[in-house]
């Protein structure tokens, strides 16, 4: 009998505080797939550490732990990419997953389109077992299905539903730590895009999501990703954008404490923003304007 391959897939976790949630996707992950598995354990309080480590012992070397001494948030993916020795990795977070075929699929896909440096999937949510409405935005981006790509060309993806060439996440820096959670992508596909690499939507790869119950509140969520979008404004965008992107974030403030509290963390991101400050290349920042328009 001919010996298969071994996967060329990793799977890498980021995860902080959900224990249960953890262990159900990891167990789900072992079941179904053959790929490594990396955690990146974000400083938990409760017994995620133990609980993979007792995952792994059963899991004869395919369960890799990281085990960060602060919370890094979208950072922690970072050190499992770092970990991985695979070409290729498959985000999940700590209440998603991958379709069984999915990390087949994208190793295909990478093989035969080499500047292709992430591909998007089709997001199902449970228990509603629904498209993610995002998912058809991406089907439907206005930036079109170029002949060179296997999908429409996209300008923003879920990290729980993205599957990233090591080589060019890791040339783009992967992700920000000025940002540190909630709304990261953005900032990582334009650095991405910059340095020569396509980004598409690929909805044959399938990826699960069933949103945890222990999460911040709708509107911590919310304005950490208004946070984000100004602050991943002011890293790339040109001065007219910053200006009404800062006064967007000052009319927030008065909208709860929530959006205070992130403006005042934005403000205090201002110097490492300047530091790190550097403007898109005019072909990328004009398919964001084309974005942006529709």
């Amino acid at each position: 009998m001919a010996q298969r391959n071994p996967p060329r897939t990793s799977f890498v976790i980021a995860s902080r505080d959900r224990a249960g949630e953890l262990a159900s996707v990891v167990a789900r992950l072992l079941d179904t797939t053959e790929c490594p598995i990396i955690v990146v354990d974000n400083d938990s309080r409760d017994d995620s550490v133990a609980t993979v480590n007792r995952l792994a012992a059963r899991a004869a070397g395919r369960v890799q732990l990281v085990e960060l001494d602060s919370n890094r948030g979208a950072v922690g993916r970072n050190a499992g990419v770092a970990a991985a020795t695979t070409p290729y990795v498959a985000f999940c977070d700590d209440d998603s997953w991958w379709q069984p075929d999915a990390p087949g699929i994208a190793e295909q896909v990478f093989d035969a389109y080499p500047s292709v440096g992430l591909l998007a999937a089709r997001t199902i949510v449970l228990p509603r077992d629904e498209e993610d409405a995002f998912s058809r935005m991406l089907a439907e981006s206005p930036l079109g299905h170029p002949p060179h790509l296997p999908g429409p060309a996209i300008l923003g993806f879920m990290s729980c539903a993205a599957i990233v060439r090591k080589a060019a996440f890791e040339q783009a820096g992967g992700f920000s730590d000025i940002l540190h959670f909630r709304g990261e992508e953005m900032l990582l596909a334009v650095d991405m895009t910059t340095l020569g690499w396509d980004l598409c939507y690929y909805p044959e790869l399938v990826a699960m999501h069933q949103p945890s119950q222990v999460r911040a509140t709708t509107a911590a969520q919310a304005a950490r990703v208004m946070r984000n979008d100004v602050l991943t404004t002011w890293l790339r965008r040109p001065a007219g954008h910053c200006l009404r992107a800062t006064g967007t974030l000052l009319s927030a403030t008065l909208r709860d404490t929530e959006h205070a509290r992130a403006a005042g963390e934005a403000v205090r991101r201002l110097p490492a923003v300047l530091r790190r400050r550097r403007r898109l290349p005019d072909r990328v920042e004009r398919a964001l304007q084309l974005l942006e328009s529709t």
